[in-house]
């Protein structure tokens, strides 16, 4: 009986589906925040990009409470609240240094 001495090797992966199925939708939605959230964060620093910060931070905002509704692992759901913090920090920053519009409205 071989088959009873299969040693099975766990690969150390980073993975978000760690309930073994596959979620494209949920998974792409947390990379789409996470990046949103990094954009935002990051010209949020700069006052000239107070129109970037603000729609990118706002879109992050979206996406993440979106991805938080339906998400279905933990893995998910951890990235989900980071990518929203930064899409949060980078919106209200841009809201600050100038707002939506710029001024403009």
């Amino acid at each position: 009986m071989a088959q009873t001495f299969r040693q099975f090797r766990q690969r150390h992966v980073l993975t978000l589906n760690t309930d073994g199925r596959p979620h494209p939708v949920e998974n792409t939605l947390t990379v789409i925040t996470v990046v949103l959230g990094a954009v935002a964060a990051l010209t949020s620093l700069s006052r000239g990009l107070h129109l970037v910060s603000s729609w990118t931070g706002l879109l992050g905002i979206v996406s993440g409470a979106y991805g938080q509704y339906i998400s279905a692992t933990t893995a998910e759901r951890f990235l989900l609240v980071i990518g929203l913090g930064a899409a949060a920090v980078g919106f209200f920053i841009g809201m600050a240094h100038g707002g939506l519009f710029g001024g403009v409205v």
